[in-house]
Formats: C-alpha cells, sequence, structure tokens
C-alpha cells in the first residue's frame, strides 16, 4: 500500500508570495545598465530559476555583459533580502497547514531555486522554520531546477523514496523537475491554495488510487 511519509515543497510561489520581489529585486540591478526585462518575459521565461541562470540567458539573448554576472546576482541578492526583511510575513493558513502535517508525522523539507541565505531568511520570518526537517537552495546543487537534483537530495536525507514522496510546485521549471524526480506531484495556483484540507486530500487520493489498481 502507498504511504506518503514526506512533503516538499517549492518556496516561490508556494510558501512565500515572492516572484515580484525577485522581478524587481533583479530589474532594480538591472536598471543601473540600461538592461530591464518586462514583468511578462519574466512570467514567462525566467520564473523560478536561479540569478545566475536568468544572467546567462540575458546575455545570450540580449548582449548582458559576461563580466557583470557577479556584481548583478550579488547586487540582486542584496535587495532580494532587503525587500524580504519588509515584506516576508507569516501566513496563518500555511502554519496551521504545517504544524498539522508535523503532528502527522509527515517529514517536511523546502527546495528552492533560492540561494541558501533567502531561503532561510524567509522561513525564518514566515514562521515555518521550526517544522521544516530539510531546507535545500540552489547552493546545496550542482544543478538547480528544472534539473531533479535538489528533491533527490532531500528525499536522500529525509530517508524516503520518491514513491513516499508529495512536492508542492507552481512553475513549470519546478514541475519538470517533480516529474523527473520520480515524486507526486501538487501543482499550487497561488500561496493560498497552500492549504491543509487541499494536501490532506491529495494525500488521501493518491493512497486510494494505489488501493484501486
Amino acid at each position: 500500500m502507498l504511504a506518503i511519509k514526506a512533503i516538499l515543497f517549492d518556496m516561490d510561489g508556494v510558501l512565500i508570495d515572492a516572484k515580484d520581489w525577485h522581478y524587481e529585486a533583479l530589474n532594480r540591478a538591472l536598471e543601473l545598465f540600461g538592461m530591464p526585462i518586462n514583468r511578462d518575459a519574466h512570467l514567462t521565461t525566467y520564473d523560478g530559476l536561479p540569478t545566475r541562470k536568468k544572467l546567462k540567458m540575458l546575455s545570450e539573448a540580449h548582449g548582458l555583459p559576461l563580466a557583470l554576472h557577479e556584481f548583478l546576482n550579488d547586487l540582486k541578492q542584496q535587495y532580494t533580502i532587503e525587500m524580504t526583511a519588509s515584506l516576508c510575513k507569516p501566513l496563518f493558513q500555511h502554519q496551521y497547514a504545517l504544524s498539522k502535517l508535523h503532528q502527522r508525522g509527515y517529514s517536511m523539507g523546502v527546495c528552492s531555486n533560492s540561494v541558501s541565505a533567502s531561503v532561510r531568511t524567509m522561513m525564518k520570518l514566515s514562521k515555518l522554520e521550526d517544522y521544516l526537517k530539510v531546507q535545500i537552495s540552489n547552493e546545496d546543487v550542482t544543478a538547480s531546477k528544472p534539473d531533479p537534483e535538489m528533491y533527490l537530495l532531500a528525499m536522500e536525507r529525509l530517508k524516503v523514496t520518491p514513491r513516499e514522496t508529495l512536492i508542492l510546485e507552481d512553475n513549470d521549471h519546478g514541475i519538470q523537475a517533480v516529474r523527473a524526480s520520480g515524486a507526486h506531484l501538487m501543482v499550487i495556483g497561488s500561496v493560498y491554495d497552500v492549504e491543509y484540507n487541499r494536501i490532506s486530500d491529495k494525500i488521501a487520493e493518491l493512497e486510494t488510487e494505489e488501493l484501486e489498481r
């Protein structure tokens, strides 16, 4: 019988409504050199990717000088942390969901294409860190999403198999990573879709499907 033992969450757009923060922080840095990107392009092309990958793509598509990458990456991370400090707040429905899932014995973790400082700061400010056994950032792996490496690493650390794992994701790159990992997928439309009852129902649905096979 199928038994879900672990639940993994993407961060931006799933646990934290930070997509606009990343867009604004990156654009603020790019505007210094007259190379901003529009919001639609960010959402359709760059959403969910690490900053270094975004900069590489901008160099290939628009000629952004490679020599600026390190400076722009550092500046973008600084701007993101500043915005996080003022905007990141606890969301009760997430605290409730993770506390209930924790009480039921599920091992949980977050896996994000963001840098470690952003992940840990956001999890602390959102009051979710105590429920998470693992926090994986793009600095913990050699290949970020859409590669499944960080999800496989999280499962290894939690000592569970893909078959025993449910992952919540919201964007194409993350969804590709989940599917490549072999874990069960729950697609999220916004942070407000992350509710205890929805997650509990998804787990029950997966276990019922297994019984009916």
